[in-house]
């Protein structure tokens, strides 16, 4: 029969796992061994931790809320011990999942996970890249990069730099239009328009003072930020793109900038833990890595003046 502590360290790798089956491997044991633990516990706790299937488990609400108090209980029972080994970093293992905008995914996080990955072989990384709002619970979020504001207030939220907008067109574009002088010079221009995914509708164009500019008619729409700059790059249309997506684009000439000094302010750069005080240090390792590198100032470049 397993103690307490030892059902709570086989409940926190079946919460990372999407089998009982898959926590049994991991665990080097059976996955009867894992199903009894578990319903030992729930009926020790008397609530239920996990929703079954025939093909994969899911933590209740009550289970992920449990989940956050063990890890913090384990962390804190796991340091009584940490100071009187001769662990190092390399001995940090353990699976951490991350969140992003696909953008930022693939320009960046790979680029910045590979040498910390080569420093800890034993840290798993598991990316959910996508440019909505994560289900922190179902996709089991550790950490989370989003561009402007984070509304869970039980977050651990970082700002580590700002993402200005740009409208921006290309050559061939600009040479066969009117270049805009204002705003109200926009509708006369074929456009591009984002949408959002959760509702169908277009994201609005933003400018100085707040203002909200949603084209009328646009020229193209789609749901992706990198296809719509391929819309643009193509010069099939003027759109408002971030810097991470313009700035290399604009640096060598295939994209120019108009109405410049009519930008709105810059996006906040967020960098968020899921989880408020205690955490794992394979978390805060990566937490305090990825808020370094997204920290340099030449990651996300302002506007030249």
């Amino acid at each position: 029969m397993l103690n307490q502590m030892q059902m709570i360290r086989l409940f926190l790798v079946a919460a990372e796992s999407s089998t009982f089956r898959e926590a049994a491997i991991r665990l080097g044991t059976s996955p009867q061994t894992v199903t009894r633990a578990i319903k030992e516990l729930e009926q020790k706790i008397g609530e239920t931790l996990f929703h079954r299937s025939t093909r994969q488990v899911h933590l209740t609400a009550f289970g992920a809320e449990f989940a956050v108090k063990a890890q913090e209980t384990l962390f804190s029972f796991d340091q009584l011990f940490l100071a009187h080994t001769n662990r190092d970093k390399n001995s940090i293992v353990g699976r951490v999942g991350i969140t992003a905008p696909r953008a930022i995914g693939k320009l960046y996080l790979v680029r910045f996970l590979k040498p910390l990955l080569k420093q800890n072989p034993g840290l798993r990384i598991d990316l959910s890249l996508d440019d909505q709002i994560t289900d922190v619970i179902a996709s089991k979020i550790d950490i989370g990069v989003r561009i402007g504001e984070v509304r869970n207030r039980g977050y651990v939220a970082r700002s580590t730099g700002h993402v200005p907008l740009h409208v921006v067109a290309s050559p061939v574009l600009i040479k066969s239009t009117n270049v805009p002088i204002s705003v109200e010079r926009l509708k006369n221009l074929p456009l591009s328009v984002l949408i959002d995914i959760n509702n169908g509708r277009p994201w609005p164009w933003l400018f100085a003072g707040e203002q909200a500019y949603f084209p009328p008619f646009p020229a193209c729409s789609c749901d992706d930020p990198e296809t719509e700059l391929e819309i643009i790059l193509a010069g099939l249309a003027f759109g408002q793109v971030p810097s991470y997506l313009a700035q290399r684009y604009l640096a060598d000439g295939r994209l120019i900038e108009v109405l410049r000094e009519s930008a709105p302010q810059p996006y906040e750069v967020i960098i968020y833990r899921t989880q408020a005080g205690s955490v794992a240090p394979r978390i805060k390792l990566v937490y305090d890595y990825l808020h370094s590198c997204f920290s340099n100032p030449d990651i996300f470049p302002q506007s030249k003046q």
